[in-house]
């Protein structure tokens, strides 16, 4: 196994230990691996790290906090980085769940101009997900979200695992 393979095992073994039960070590860990990551780490890991370090957050104010790290990670891949970054592409797949992320953060928060804006941003990228079950997964929960946006619902989050 490569060291990506390797970190991308790590963060997901985190936050499933954090869905199984172990809210606590599981969070501890995935803060582990983005201290370790570093500023300079790898764009998808600290993406990645950054998109579920806000999943284990109980402020929605800190998921939106992390969510948002995770989109800032992911813009600072500009086209000039892109084009070496081994990893662009799967960065750029990953933008749809960053929007829906941001959408359901701001829904709850009762901001649903915000909520609106990123909907829709994640709907216009979804043509970039595939007929998988992550891609279904975050199209139905783009579908989810929009209408809890039109409702002005700022109830409680949809679960949303994508793993």
């Amino acid at each position: 196994m490569n060291q990506q393979d390797q970190t991308l095992q790590e963060i997901r073994g985190a936050f499933r230990l954090y869905c199984g039960g172990e809210q606590a070590e599981g969070r501890r860990l995935l803060q582990e691996i983005w201290d370790r990551l570093g500023a300079d780490g790898d764009v998808f890991h600290r993406c990645v790290a950054a998109h579920y370090l806000a999943d284990v957050q109980v402020d929605p104010q800190d998921e939106l906090k992390w969510d948002l790290t995770a989109l800032e990670v992911a813009d600072s891949l500009d086209s000039e980085r892109a084009g070496t970054y081994p990893s662009a592409a799967a960065v750029r797949a990953f933008y749809p769940s960053l929007h829906l992320n941001l959408a359901d953060d701001y829904r709850r928060l009762a901001d649903f101009d915000n909520a609106r804006r990123h909907a829709d941003r994640g709907t216009e990228l979804s043509g970039s997900l595939g007929l998988d079950g992550y891609g279904q997964s975050v199209r139905a929960g783009l579908v989810r979200v929009d209408s809890q946006i039109g409702e002005r619902d700022s109830g409680p989050s949809v679960v949303f695992d994508f793993d």
